[in-house]
């Protein structure tokens, strides 16, 4: 009898640890599920660094008609790292003040506005160019945020167009502001105050640190003894 039930034993206990084995594997597990809504990078930018923190059943998801939602599916742990990592990421980039003075210079006419007389850059250019008199068409300050556009009209009667791309790099200490600019004029149906034209648009690729100011750029104007200056500072605010 001892040896009947000892052999029965090896025969039933494996096969009910098998069953509860498989009864194991087939209860699912507890998976969180969330829709989250993103405030300033797409979904589809970030997808693929968020898998860093998912489990092997975790899935997130993004679709292209909908870039501002992911959908994410896993354990409460991992989901909780993933929106941790999100809420490092959807961060506001920062903006871009910009100060932009539009100037002429001439060869013939040593007469200076009053606000550019004491003006370093103006002072520096006295040394390196030909031109004897300065006057501020222009001035303005423009807003813009990290790696977005701005274009807008300068000049007395609105004869030139700017148009601005910056580039944020490097942490807030050390940043430095990579900017694509253009100036070109543009058509205007009533006369303009400049009667001649610029030779060539100014376009420029600058790398100014935060704070800086710096010329863009001197384009000669047609059939005159005159020249368009452009001078740009920056620096990022909150």
């Amino acid at each position: 009898m001892f040896l009947a039930l000892a052999f029965s034993l090896a025969i039933v206990l494996p096969a009910f640890a098998e069953d509860v084995t498989q009864d194991q594997k087939a209860e699912p597990k507890n998976l969180r599920k969330e829709i989250v809504k993103l405030k300033y990078v797409r979904a589809q930018d970030i997808q693929m660094l968020l898998y860093n923190y998912a489990s092997r059943e975790g899935h997130i998801q993004s679709n292209p008609n909908l870039p501002a939602i992911l959908t994410l599916s896993d354990t409460p742990e991992n989901v909780e790292k993933i929106l941790a990592a999100i809420r490092e990421i959807d961060v506001k980039p920062p903006d871009v003040l910009y100060t932009v003075q539009l100037v002429l210079g001439s060869e013939t006419d040593s007469q200076t506005d009053a606000e550019l007389q004491s003006d370093p850059v103006i002072k520096e250019l006295r040394k390196l160019l030909r031109y004897k008199g300065y006057t501020l068409l222009d001035s303005t300050l423009i807003r813009v945020v990290n790696r977005g556009r701005a274009s807008i009209v300068l000049g007395p009667k609105a004869e030139f167009k700017l148009d601005l791309h910056p580039d944020v790099a490097g942490d807030a200490k050390v940043a430095v502001i990579k900017t694509e600019v253009i100036l070109q004029q543009t058509s205007q149906t009533e006369p303009p105050v400049i009667k001649t034209t610029i030779t060539s648009p100014i376009a420029s690729t600058l790398n100014i640190k935060s704070g800086d100011r710096t010329v863009v750029g001197v384009s000669k104007l047609d059939g005159g003894d005159k020249g368009l200056i452009l001078i740009i500072s920056g620096k990022i605010v909150d």
